[in-house]
């Protein structure tokens, strides 16, 4: 089984997350996939932040969604770098990318730069929401899906099912052997987060999960011999 390492938010253990610094790190570690966060701008931009609002990750205060591109480009993300927005990301990194939307208005944003850039291959769009899934679902015709959930029981599966999702990207300090049955008796795929430790990593090996959400890039080395 190919074992998927996938890097969060770039590899946000040590470089500032949701950056183009912090992507071209994880692509140069090696890590099978990088996952990012979209918000929508007041002016409409694709924005790789993770929270709602600027104040965690920048210099500055306030949400995206009340302030312009150009406001959020004059914020320092960490070590000098810049809020970026999605289309840069596409350019920046070669790696395939893990997209999550917070709401039906970011599906609406990210399927039209999808099918302008015929992403269907490369992207996978996920989503704690179940109906911003749908909505990038009918949006995007073959787009991959995953349903992201942190508390869930066996109905996250059901949920995963009526959405259309091939993927359930799970807590894994919630995951069960049931849960882990279920899904598969669904034909899903099961990647965890967030998996940065040796102990966190055997845990996922031992239920033989698809691959492993990480903040940090020596994941991705200690993965394939890990069981």
């Amino acid at each position: 089984m190919n074992f998927l390492t996938i890097g969060h938010r770039g590899v946000m253990g040590v470089e500032p997350e949701n950056t183009l610094r912090s992507f071209v790190a994880a692509q140069r570690a090696g890590l099978d996939l990088i996952e990012l966060d979209l918000h929508l701008s007041k002016d409409g931009a694709l924005v790789v932040m993770h929270d709602a609002e600027v104040d965690r990750t920048t210099d500055g205060s306030g949400p995206i969604a009340e302030k312009t591109l150009a406001e959020l480009r004059a914020l320092d993300a960490g070590r000098g770098e810049r809020v970026p927005v999605f289309e840069e990301v596409l350019e920046a990194v070669r790696a395939p990318l893990q997209a999550e939307i917070k709401d039906v208005a970011a599906a609406r944003a990210l399927a039209e730069v999808m099918r302008a850039r015929d992403l269907t291959a490369r992207v996978e769009v996920s989503s704690f929401h179940d109906e911003a899934i749908t909505e990038i679902a009918r949006l995007v015709p073959g787009v991959r899906t995953a349903l992201v959930a942190s508390r869930y029981g066996t109905e996250v599966v059901d949920r995963a099912v009526a959405a259309g999702a091939a993927t359930v990207c799970l807590n894994i300090r919630r995951l069960t052997l049931e849960i882990v049955e279920h899904a598969r008796a669904s034909g899903l795929r099961i990647l965890g987060w967030v998996v940065n430790t040796q102990e966190h990593l055997r845990l996922v090996r031992a239920l033989e999960l698809d691959g492993a959400t990480t903040d940090y890039p020596e994941i991705k080395r200690t993965g394939r011999f890990t069981a």
